[in-house]
């Protein structure tokens, strides 16, 4: 039993797998963007002028925020503190998309924009089912959710 109550035992099985999916999936998105900025910082330095109106990114900075971002996603994948990675991942996915609200105005011409709802779906709904991700984890103390 965890601190949101029980769920039935026929239902847990699918549901921790089903969360593993969600959360490998949503990593998968993450690490290529993170690797974006080692492999590539001009990349990243393009995109945050364009979406965030950041021109002053040097590679350095490009560089440290893909090992802070390496680091936060690498917690978020083995499932540690998912209180906070989670909520992490949630926030940086949310900035991401909202920050493209002009390609959603072009649909027909920025399709492959519109795969990021689907991910901010899936980054709130592990947020909200947090306590019930717990397969390929490390285990945690249970504490209480206020979400």
């Amino acid at each position: 039993m965890n601190s949101q109550g029980s769920i039935p035992e026929t239902l847990q099985k699918p549901l921790s797998r089903s969360l593993l999916a969600l959360r490998l999936g949503v990593f998968v998105v993450m690490l290529v963007w993170t690797l974006d900025k080692f492999i590539n910082p001009a990349h990243t330095g393009i995109m945050m002028n364009k979406f965030y109106g950041i021109d002053w990114l040097t590679q350095n900075l490009a560089y440290i925020i893909g090992a802070v971002e390496l680091l936060l996603i690498l917690a978020f994948v083995a499932g540690l503190w998912r209180r906070w990675t989670y909520m992490s991942i949630l926030m940086l996915h949310t900035l991401s998309t909202f920050s493209a609200y002009s390609k959603y105005m072009d649909p027909f011409n920025n399709l492959l924009f519109f795969a990021a709802w689907p991910m901010l779906a899936a980054c709130l709904a592990l947020y909200w089912l947090r306590d019930w991700d717990t397969l390929c984890t490390f285990p945690q103390k249970l504490t209480p959710s206020k979400s």
